[in-house]
């Protein structure tokens, strides 16, 4: 391993207790491929997956592997009028799993989030029976305050290019602290437990995966 890899197996073990007293559980895959491998492992066969909008989960090759993983898969991209996304976002509060990658978590095991309509953010925190987290180690911060920082600054900006936003941050890179109809930071989400224990379960990955 690497210096940087060694450094982030460490981080990950001292997250890892962190999320325990916080009724969360952690893994922490070295590869990209490990991390698709365990959180397969957490789905059983025949059971119901949804997700919320994440690059992460895209880069690592799990979007790939639900393509062909024996489970029944709520693809929230398949709902185009109102009427459709309301009765899919009724079938993902119910879902077994839903997956996500967060904006930031902290070396003392707290998730920090900024979310637009809330939707992801909903089901992280209400509804459905488990949580899979998957977060590269890029996005681990020291504080709330660095968690607040590192999303206003590295995960909104290029989210809001991706998506082809009309805000302050799609221009010049930086949060202009807007509240414009394009905005994409309506909910600051922080969760420091989990009331279910072991319904959160993070995933930490040895590489630099997501924004």
């Amino acid at each position: 391993m690497t210096p940087v890899q060694t450094a982030w197996k460490l981080q990950a073990e001292l997250i890892i207790k962190s999320l325990q007293k916080r009724q969360m559980e952690g893994y922490y895959a070295a590869t990209k491929e490990e991390a698709v491998s365990i959180a397969l492992s957490l789905m059983p066969e025949g059971s119901s997956v949804g997700w919320g909008g994440s690059v992460t989960l895209t880069e690592c090759g799990l979007m790939d592997a639900l393509k062909t993983a024996p489970l029944q898969v709520i693809d929230r991209a398949q709902a185009v009028t109102p009427e459709e996304k309301d009765q899919m976002n009724a079938r993902l509060i119910t879902a077994d799993t839903f997956l996500m990658s967060t904006n930031a978590i902290t070396m003392d095991g707290e998730l920090f989030n900024i979310d637009g309509h809330g939707s992801r953010l909903a089901f992280l925190i209400y509804g459905p029976k488990q949580v899979l987290v998957l977060c590269g180690m890029n996005k681990v911060v020291s504080s709330l305050e660095a968690a607040q920082e590192r999303a206003r600054l590295n995960a909104c900006p290029p989210n809001c290019i991706r998506l082809n936003k009309k805000t302050p941050c799609a221009v010049t890179g930086r949060c202009g602290d807007c509240y414009g109809s394009d905005c994409i930071c309506s909910q600051f989400v922080t969760t420091r437990r989990s009331s279910v224990p072991g319904r959160i379960k993070v995933i930490l990955i040895g590489e630099t995966l997501g924004f």
